[in-house]
C-alpha cells in the first residue's frame, strides 16, 4: 500500500458538505432555504462586471501577472487603507492573493515553521486550524466563551502559556466567524501589546470589515480596527468576497510586514504563480464610488435582516446567542431545543431533510462545545430568514 500523507488528514469543511446536499435536494425538486454559506447575495458591484466584460471584449492579455498582483490593483488597495483607516500603506506592502485562503497559506508559510505553536480562539473558522495542521504547526485552541465575547484576551493567553508553553503565533478574527463578535480598539491594543511582549506574530483576519452594525455609524472605528493601525509587524488578511460580494472571483490580499515581504513574494510565485488575471483587472472597479455605494446598500440590507432575526430569537427559544456585532451570522446554543438529537450535527441533518432548511452545526467551529451550537447565516435576506425561522419553529415543535 502506498503512503498517504498524514498532513492531509484534515476534516472536510462541513459547510461544503451541506451545500452539496442542498444541491441534491434542489435537483430533486425540493424547496430548500440555505442559511449555511457565508456568501452575500447579489454578487459583485456593477463596475467590477463592466471591467470584466471590457477585458474579454477587448481580448486583453490575460496571461500571468506579477506574483503579488497587478500594480493598479495594489495601488487601489493602498488607497482603500488611506480612505478607510487613515493608514499610509505602500502598494509594495500589498500582496494580492487567490482569495483570503491563499493569503492565509502564504502568511502561515512565511511566518511559521513546522512545530511552531499558533493559538486561535475556539469557536473559530475551521480552515485556520486545518491549514496550520497541514503545514505541520501545532494548533493551540483557546477557549473563548460568552464571558469573553468569544474572543481571546491577554489574561487567557497568559494562562495558556503558563499551562502549555510559549506561543509563536496568534490568529485573530474581528468580526469573527462563526460568532460575528468584534474586538474594540482598546482590546486590540491589548492583544498587540501582548504579542509584542511575548514575541508572538499576530495574524489578523479582517475579511468582514465593513460589514458591521455599530450603534453610531459615524464612529471612528465603525468598520473595524485594522491591526496595522497598532502594529506593523502583524499580518493582515482580507478579501473581496464579503463586503464586495465577490466570493467566486477568488481574490484576497495580505498586508505584508517588512520582514516577511521577500518570503511571501517568493512563496507566491511558487505556490500559485499569480492570482487570477481576469479577476484582478475587474477588481479595480471595486474601489469606485458607485461600487462602494452598492456595497454599503448591501450592508444596510444585512442590518435590516439582522434586526428581523434578532427579533425572532425568543421565538426560536434557543439558549445564549453571540451578539453578532459584524459579519452575517447568528451563532446560538440550541439549549433544550436540541430535543431528542444526540448533537447539533444530527439536529441540522434532520432539519434539512424534514423542513428544507440548511444551517451549520457548531462542531465545525468548536470540537469541544460546538455539539450544542448552530451557525445561521442571514446573508440570504429577510424574506428567506423569516421563512426559515417559521420552518425551524415547526421542526422544534414536532420534536418536542
Amino acid at each position: 500500500m502506498k503512503k498517504v500523507a498524514t498532513r492531509a488528514a484534515v476534516p472536510a469543511f462541513e459547510v461544503m458538505t451541506i451545500l452539496d446536499r442542498v444541491a441534491q435536494l434542489r435537483a430533486a425538486g425540493r424547496d430548500v432555504i440555505s442559511l449555511c454559506a457565508g456568501e452575500p447575495s447579489g454578487g459583485a458591484p456593477d463596475a467590477v462586471h463592466r471591467l470584466a466584460a471590457q477585458a474579454h471584449t477587448a481580448r486583453l492579455d490575460l496571461g500571468y501577472t506579477s506574483a503579488l498582483g497587478i500594480r493598479p490593483l495594489r495601488e487601489a488597495l493602498a488607497a482603500h487603507y488611506r480612505s478607510w483607516y487613515g493608514l499610509d500603506v505602500a502598494p509594495e506592502q500589498v500582496a494580492v492573493t487567490t482569495g483570503s485562503s491563499g493569503a492565509f497559506v502564504l502568511s502561515f508559510l512565511a511566518a511559521f515553521d513546522a512545530g511552531d505553536r499558533v493559538a486561535l480562539a475556539r469557536p473559530g473558522y475551521p480552515a485556520y486550524r486545518n491549514i496550520l495542521r497541514a503545514l505541520g504547526c501545532v494548533v493551540v485552541e483557546v477557549d473563548a466563551g460568552p464571558a469573553d465575547r468569544f474572543q481571546p484576551t491577554p489574561a487567557v493567553l497568559d494562562a495558556v502559556v503558563a499551562a502549555s508553553g510559549p506561543l509563536d503565533g496568534l490568529v485573530l478574527a474581528s468580526p469573527a466567524n462563526p460568532t460575528g463578535t468584534m474586538v474594540s480598539r482598546a482590546e486590540l491594543a491589548g492583544l498587540t501589546a501582548w504579542c509584542s511582549r511575548n514575541g508572538v506574530r499576530l495574524v489578523s483576519d479582517e475579511i468582514y470589515h465593513g460589514i458591521t452594525y455599530p450603534a453610531d455609524p459615524a464612529a471612528a472605528d465603525a468598520r473595524g480596527v485594522c491591526a496595522w493601525e497598532l502594529d506593523r509587524s502583524a499580518l493582515v488578511v482580507s478579501s473581496f468576497s464579503k463586503y464586495w460580494g465577490m466570493t467566486g472571483w477568488r481574490l484576497g490580499w495580505a498586508l505584508m510586514p517588512e520582514d516577511l515581504a521577500t518570503s511571501i513574494d517568493a512563496l507566491a510565485g511558487n505556490v500559485a504563480l499569480c492570482p487570477p488575471a481576469p479577476a484582478q483587472l475587474a477588481a479595480v472597479g471595486a474601489f469606485t464610488p458607485d461600487a462602494y455605494a452598492q456595497a454599503e446598500a448591501r450592508v444596510a440590507e444585512f442590518a435590516r435582516t439582522r434586526e428581523v432575526l434578532l427579533g425572532q430569537v425568543d421565538r426560536l427559544g434557543w439558549g445564549p446567542v453571540a451578539p453578532a456585532d459584524g459579519a452575517f451570522y447568528l451563532y446560538g446554543d440550541l439549549g433544550d431545543r436540541l430535543g431528542p438529537f444526540a448533537d447539533s450535527a444530527a439536529w441540522c441533518r434532520a432539519l434539512l431533510e424534514e423542513q428544507g432548511v440548511a444551517v451549520v452545526p457548531g462542531g465545525d467551529f468548536d470540537a469541544v462545545g460546538g455539539g450544542r451550537y448552530v451557525r445561521l447565516s442571514f446573508a440570504a435576506g429577510a424574506e428567506a430568514v423569516t421563512a426559515a425561522v417559521d420552518r425551524i419553529v415547526a421542526f422544534q415543535e414536532a420534536h418536542g
